[in-house]
């Protein structure tokens, strides 16, 4: 009797074998596209319903306004406040703008540590409480938050598709961030360079499908809701050459420094006197957040309320040239405003304010320059101040010329960006939001390594202890405690 195996049957077309056994077809590369096609799609919803929301929020702060002046000199204080204190716990990751939190998760590859700051909780609490400090009047932007939102939808769905592979998880939180401002901005090729320029900080060619894909199906989700819209709408402007070339120069150098003098200030630097501010932060949050919001209703006050917001409707005005435009005095008080809300540490981004702030900036200096068109400086400044501002002249350079339609401006306002990179430079020499998440990584590799010393010697003690334990504070949004400062002082968390 033979007992040897019948003979596998195989197809009687080996080409055809040959291409169905390509990775192409294969389960798990489509169980991934599924993946992507789906946070994608929810990705570009919930930015354009936090869109819509921002909004509305906006909306009912000015029908609050409307019954008196006076009254964020007590509610704007008493609410950030009360959101300094509600984010002292669990939602401390909500703070800022949520863009060095997901730097950070690119970088530390713990899954503790990308739980906290990419949960779903997390994602829900930002775009919450960043609607309520839109309500209250808070000089922030929903872009940085929407980033934050997109990076924690795409982790948490790969997660559930059973995708915990750490550089697999990066790859999905890199393609949820690029998403996240491509739809926050309707700006898919922003979306792709910010990714590369300021999330990753560098190019990988297994990076890019991912990218694009989200971007392109976010993309059309949105064309598909919202239609083909510019941000600022059609911004007709150029700037020809010979002495009109100089706006490039001024605005280069004048918002470049003002954008790194901004971004030195909301880093409040370790050393100096800025640090005494950090280390009052840290001290008392909720009364100095209440301080924050004084300050803000009061510059809303000296300024005729125009400070308040996202600024996109000023922004706009002055862009398009339009009939009711704020007030000369606008893009400092704005930048003013931006910095208390920062320092309030509440979740918002600086994106639409540092846009807004950029064009008072480039109406300032129009006066200076009678003989150049006007919206051609107002676009330069506000593509120089953000590049100033977050220290990513490529992504300011696409940002600007996207929001804006137009592409004659494409030579002028990359040297604007470029030249304000290296101005801001002298203030911030490192990037914002890497600065942010630099000290981050840095102190939760110190935590981490004073809290399990043994870690070495006791493998499974270090693996429950990593699930149980938190981190600890770190400083991404506020300066770390004091070096004598009790444990029993230092609450535990993930970020500020």
């Amino acid at each position: 009797m033979d007992d040897s195996p019948e003979p596998v049957a195989t197809s009687s077309n080996p080409r055809l074998q040959a291409l169905l056994g390509h990775e192409f077809f294969a389960p798990h590369q489509w169980k991934r596209r599924l993946v992507l096609w789906v946070g994608a799609v929810l990705v570009a919803l919930a930015a354009i319903l936090f869109a819509k929301a921002s909004v509305w929020s906006y909306h009912l702060f000015l029908h609050i306004l409307a019954f008196g002046v006076w009254i964020p000199l007590i509610l704007t204080p008493l609410v950030f406040g009360l959101l300094a204190w509600v984010t002292e716990g669990r939602l401390r990751a909500t703070r800022g703008s949520g863009i060095p939190q997901v730097i950070g998760t690119l970088h530390i590859e713990d899954e503790g540590f990308r739980a906290r700051m990419l949960s779903l909780p997390i994602a829900v609490g930002k775009m919450l409480l960043t609607l309520i400090s839109l309500a209250v009047g808070a000089s922030i932007g929903r872009e940085g938050p929407t980033v934050h939102v997109g990076a924690a939808l795409f982790y948490s769905i790969g997660r559930r598709f059973g995708f915990t592979d750490p550089k697999a998880a990066s790859r999905f939180i890199l393609a949820g961030g690029a998403a996240g401002i491509a739809a926050a901005f309707n700006t898919p090729l922003a979306g792709v360079v910010f990714a590369i320029e300021e999330l990753a900080g560098t190019f990988e060619h297994r990076f890019s499908g991912l990218l694009l894909t989200a971007v392109i199906i976010g993309g059309v989700v949105s064309l598909g809701i919202m239609g083909n819209y510019s941000y600022f709408g059609e911004v007709e402007a150029s700037l020809p050459l010979g002495r009109a070339w100089l706006a490039v120069l001024l605005t280069g150098a004048i918002c470049g420094l003002l954008g790194g003098l901004f971004a030195r200030l909301i880093l409040l630097s370790r050393h100096g006197p800025l640090a005494r501010i950090g280390r009052l932060r840290a001290r008392w949050p909720v009364p100095f957040a209440v301080g924050c919001g004084l300050a803000l209703a009061l510059l809303g006050l000296c300024s005729h309320n125009a400070i308040y917001g996202t600024g996109y409707d000023q922004a706009r005005a002055i862009v398009q040239d339009a009939v009711n435009t704020p007030g000369q005095s606008f893009g400092i008080a704005k930048l003013l405003a931006n910095v208390v809300s920062y320092w309030a540490g509440i979740p918002g981004g600086i994106f639409s304010p540092a846009l807004a702030v950029g064009a008072g900036l480039g109406q300032n200096i129009t006066q200076f320059l009678p003989d150049v068109p006007a919206a051609a400086v107002v676009l330069l400044g506000m593509s120089a101040y953000l590049a100033g501002v977050t220290g990513s002249p490529l992504t300011s350079a696409v940002i600007a010329m996207e929001l804006c339609d137009n592409q004659d401006m494409v030579i002028p306002i990359m040297a604007a960006c470029l030249l304000a990179r290296a101005a801001a430079s002298l203030f911030c020499p490192t990037p914002v939001y890497r600065d942010f998440a630099e000290r981050m990584v840095q102190d939760y590799e110190q935590r981490h390594a004073t809290r399990h010393p043994a870690a070495e010697s006791d493998d499974d003690a270090d693996d429950a202890g990593s699930e149980s334990t938190p981190v600890g504070r770190t400083s991404a949004f506020e300066e770390p405690a004091a070096p004598g400062e009790s444990a029993a002082r230092r609450q535990p968390s993930d970020t500020q």
